[in-house]
């Protein structure tokens, strides 16, 4: 166990410029995780002697818990991960591997903290049994390399798709999963006349009605006197419920969302949706099984839409500055929402931003769009020194020299 590098924080800090600053949090985290690293080890080291030999007590994690001043519960999850991604002994003396090495060997160099270790570990335990040690040895690096510079959602949404990959099938299906979905809705009156109305919706019918409310709840456009809507979302969406059902009892037309009606779109590349192995995804963000995905396609008024087709003009130059509906629909389908790293916002709430700005003379192209949701569209355009360019049709972002000096590029692994 290497000693740990103590980083005295300068006299007056306030003297500090930005990059200095910076890299100060990033130093003490790094020395932080390392610590708590090498604390797992001790914690395995006592579980491996036995606690009650060494401290008279039933459990490690409960010696922990009391040592630490922390609750059971912390005190067990840390336990667990560190048997998790630390070597230990069997109780005849014998090496006992450890589950993640390479997870354990990143977190001893002081990279990972149990915020990317958890979503590591809980990928890893679903791999099936029968995948090949090489496979599974492959999936934990690409977890662990991905782990250095993103977030929980990011290592979560990976290995989501990792596992569509290891396990395309999924669990075998049980007698009760071949039933149709269940939805539950319940309406009740109350004593002053108003209904209260709950339910329970599965993925696609949750995707439908999502889409409903993004075409009829819409903000009201601002009237003469300047007042904006004052509606909350839940009021919007419950007017725009009213009204769903009013059309649907007396009209048989139905509004439009920038051109387009109240659909559901499943986005599947073409290999996926042929071999039936891998995911797809319903509304451009909730995934789906490709076997779904196959079933979903059959109903008409499901738009199964394929990448990169080029049935409507989306690059227009310098013509106007403004993103046509057509473009906006295509960067949802490629960027599937904020395109910056460890950004998990939907295309509903993202802005279109010109890498290059249009009034640089950027063109209003797709090789010079992406998908950037307000705070983070605020940061490219900010001080913050991260950078966006077009590489190979993907966005792709540079970080600040401060956060990785290589400046190594960095993608939404969404």
């Amino acid at each position: 166990m290497s000693s740990q590098r103590i980083l005295e924080p300068p006299q007056e800090l306030w003297r500090a410029g930005a990059r200095e600053l910076a890299h100060g949090v990033v130093e003490r985290l790094s020395v932080a995780r390392q610590a708590l690293a090498e604390v797992g080890q001790y914690l395995v080291e006592i579980e491996s002697r036995g606690p009650m030999e060494l401290f008279g007590h039933g459990s490690t994690a409960g010696w922990f818990a009391e040592t630490a001043r922390i609750t059971p519960k912390e005190a067990s999850d840390t336990v667990t991960r560190a048997l998790a991604v630390n070597e230990s002994r069997n109780l005849d003396g014998t090496p006992a591997p450890a589950f993640a090495p390479l997870a354990g060997a990143a977190a001893a160099e002081g990279d990972l903290g149990h915020q990317q270790l958890d979503p590591i570990l809980t990928v890893l335990k679903k791999i099936p049994a029968d995948v090949s040690a090489e496979d599974r040895t492959g999936a934990e690096q690409i977890l662990v390399n991905l782990a250095r510079h993103a977030g929980p959602q990011e290592i979560t949404n990976v290995g989501a798709d990792l596992l569509a990959h290891l396990d395309p099938d999924g669990n075998e299906p049980k007698d009760e999963d071949l039933k149709p979905p269940s939805r539950e809705v319940h309406l009740r009156k109350r004593d002053d006349g108003w209904w209260r109305l709950n339910g329970l919706l599965d993925p696609e019918f949750g995707a439908r009605v999502n889409a409903l409310f993004d075409t009829w709840g819409q903000r009201r456009p601002i009237d003469e006197d300047g007042n904006r809507d004052p509606r909350t979302p839940g009021e919007r969406h419950g007017d725009a419920l009213f009204d769903a059902i009013h059309y649907a009892m007396t009209n048989d037309k139905a509004p439009t969302l920038s051109g387009d009606r109240t659909t559901v779109v499943v986005t599947i590349p073409l290999a996926t949706l042929t071999s039936g192995l891998g995911a797809a995804c319903v509304d451009e963000v909730s995934q789906i099984t490709a076997r779904h995905a196959r079933m979903l396609a059959c109903d008409a008024k499901i738009i199964p839409a394929v990448l990169d087709s080029e049935s409507e003009p989306l690059d227009i130059g310098r013509a106007t500055r403004s993103v046509t509906p057509a473009q906006r629909r295509a960067l949802n389908l490629r960027d599937h929402g904020c395109a910056f790293p460890g950004c998990h916002r939907k295309p509903k709430h993202c802005e279109a931003h010109h890498v290059l700005p249009w009034g640089q003379l950027g063109d209003t192209d797709l090789n010079n769009l992406c998908l950037l949701c307000r705070y983070h569209h605020m940061v490219i355009h900010g001080q913050s020194g991260w950078k966006v360019q077009i590489t190979n049709g993907r966005p792709e972002f540079i970080p600040p020299q401060y956060l990785d000096p290589l400046q190594t590029p960095r993608h939404n692994h969404r």
